[in-house]
């Protein structure tokens, strides 16, 4: 019998909330694929924020607000979040009112009312993390889509969700007072060694013009927490190898942008949803850092074939940073 690991998700371009499920037989890969279609003319928009789920509190329903505004303007097809979905300690259960109170009475806006593909970040693990995962969110709120890793294909790129939390050592190592929700993810060595190798296959078949990584935790960052060592030494060659584009986290509260001397790879930091950190910045090489924002806001990606446009917005709507990237390699700020 297939499983429901075996089959990818459809949305439906008319109902997205109704779910088509595709068997896929040229796949080894064992993440699970989700199919979201692109516009009839080929491209996708979506917007991207972190860190937010606050009940409204430390501007979220601020940021929430523009987002509606800037996804209405742009027409977006879905929504990224990356992670921290839920202030302190995640969610208790599926019933948790903290789901309603944090996301589906914050996030109204019609524009908003696309899928939304989450990761787990590290305050998701200290609740209860089968219950992000359960399908019945889905039957409160049907925009909710959490897995711990899998891949979104939208024809010209392919999403490559990665659950990031568990290779992080002080969360094993050093837990201070938090408890964190380690079941499904021990003997946590397997774990991380089938999640690396599913990826890698994952990128090698992937057709897609565009490979883009979201992740709750950085690689690279001048925020509070800077490079997260782990995922540098273990992910980072994984995505350098099957030239990835953009890597994109949250973790650290701001809006932030670095290029890399060594490979093409952007990595963008939008975790300014809720909570920001005023004035906790890090010296960092002035080529490859492109942009720095210590507050709150969101940020939007448009791909088509040929070009890539990212925009960073603060709790106002206004845009502090662009950048547009092209297949030929020719990249630009405006």
């Amino acid at each position: 019998m297939d499983t429901m690991r075996d089959k990818p998700i459809r949305f439906s371009s008319s109902v997205f909330c109704l779910f088509i499920l595709l068997s896929v037989y040229n796949s080894t890969a064992e993440l699970r694929r989700l199919v979201q279609p692109p516009k009839s003319d080929g491209t996708l928009s979506f917007l991207v924020v972190g860190d937010w789920g606050r009940r409204g509190s430390y501007n979220q329903s601020q940021v929430a607000l523009q987002m509606g505004k800037t996804g209405k303007d742009l027409n977006i097809d879905f929504v990224i979040s990356t992670g921290d979905n839920f202030y302190d300690d995640g969610i208790t259960s599926p019933y948790d009112c903290q789901f309603q109170d944090s996301f589906s009475k914050i996030y109204t806006a019609r524009s908003l009312q696309k899928p939304w593909y989450n990761v787990l970040g590290n305050h998701d693990y200290r609740g209860n993390v089968d219950a992000q995962l359960s399908p019945i969110l889905k039957d409160l709120d049907c925009r909710w889509v959490c897995l711990r890793s899998y891949v979104v294909n939208a024809d010209i790129v392919d999403i490559f969700f990665v659950d990031t939390t568990p290779f992080v050592d002080k969360y094993f190592d050093e837990p201070k007072d938090h408890v964190y929700d380690w079941s499904g993810v021990l003997p946590r060595n397997k774990y991380l060694n089938n999640l690396l190798a599913d990826l890698d296959v994952s990128f090698q078949e992937s057709v897609a013009k565009w490979k883009i990584v979201v992740g709750h935790h950085t690689i690279k960052s001048a925020g509070h927490h800077g490079i997260t060592k782990e995922l540098e030494k273990e992910l980072l060659p994984i995505l350098e190898a099957n030239e990835v584009d953009l890597y994109i986290n949250g973790h650290d509260h701001c809006l932030e942008h670095i290029s890399s001397i060594n490979s093409g790879i952007q990595f963008m930091t939008s975790g300014g949803g809720s909570k920001a950190w005023k004035g906790d910045v890090n010296e960092w090489n002035p080529q490859e850092m492109r942009f720095y924002y210590d507050g709150q806001g969101f940020m939007s990606v448009y791909l088509s074939e040929a070009e890539l446009r990212v925009a960073f917005y603060d709790g106002y709507g206004r845009v502090l940073h662009r950048w547009n990237a092209y297949k030929e390699g020719i990249y630009t700020d405006i």
